[in-house]
């Protein structure tokens, strides 16, 4: 798209997969210098060797001792880091007689702290340098409760008023952070969300899918391609007064003005 992202840096948590692994695409086909992580170093190393000119890093994010070192070894190894982009963690899908406070707990950690984990020790040192944007890939499920997402949905929602707060926070010194709700995304981790609707509506993963799909005037789930480049926008300055804000994009399955 030939957005001007020539020569920055960028750091994609969940980058070996689904919208994230799309993301480091779409920075790498831009001309960024791109990190990506994850858990798993199979995955990694798989996604690298699509990538071509990627930088694989492993880390757990849920642990803050680990998302701040991680944050190390990338500008050690890359430079200081323009562009940080959030697709890591996502909390398991359950039905609501099976829950536990435990179950909760563990929904922040997979997704509320491991990107505040990285994005804590990150946006103090973009704030130093008076320079970096934040984009965080949340869902709707923080805006919309759905009775098997109730853990993940309030932890997304946590995340998109994180978004704003710091939006704003940090504004004066040049940061911006923005928010994306994807809805249904092609990816691995809707599947597995299926298979948790199903269970619960006592139907086959195929109709779950078939019924979700039904609900998105668009009638079709997203390509996480479509995600990408969205994220690649936001990250340019293209985009340089927009901040402190979480975009929806769900195909008009949400079709609200809040």
């Amino acid at each position: 798209m030939q957005l001007g992202l020539e020569g920055r840096t960028a750091l994609v948590t969940g980058g070996s997969k689904g919208i994230g692994f799309a993301c480091a695409k779409a920075l790498l086909a831009e001309g960024c210098r791109v990190a990506i992580v994850s858990r798993s170093k199979e995955n990694v190393d798989r996604a690298c060797s699509t990538l071509g000119d990627a930088r694989g890093f492993c880390a757990d994010l849920t642990s803050a001792a680990e998302a701040a070192s991680l944050v190390d070894r990338v500008q050690a190894e890359l430079g200081d880091i323009d562009i940080l982009v959030n697709s890591a963690g996502a909390a398991r899908r359950t039905p609501p007689d099976q829950l536990t406070p435990e179950s909760w707990r563990a929904a922040m950690d997979a997704k509320f702290f491991s990107y505040i984990n990285v994005i804590d020790p990150l946006i103090k040192r973009m704030a130093a340098r008076r320079r970096g944007v934040v984009v965080n890939i949340i869902g709707n499920g923080g805006k919309v409760a759905s009775p098997i997402h109730l853990p993940g949905g309030s932890a997304n929602a946590a995340l998109m008023l994180a978004t704003a707060g710091l939006a704003t926070a940090y504004a004066e010194a040049g940061i911006r952070a923005v928010g994306i709700n994807p809805g249904l995304t092609d990816t691995e981790r809707v599947a597995g969300g299926m298979e948790a609707d199903a269970a619960t509506k006592g139907i086959s993963v195929e109709e779950a899918l078939k019924q979700g799909v039904a609900r998105i005037p668009m009638g079709r789930m997203a390509k996480p391609e479509e995600i990408a480049d969205f994220v690649a926008f936001l990250a340019s300055d293209r985009a340089g007064y927009l901040t402190g804000v979480n975009v929806t994009m769900d195909g008009a399955q949400s079709p609200t003005i809040v």
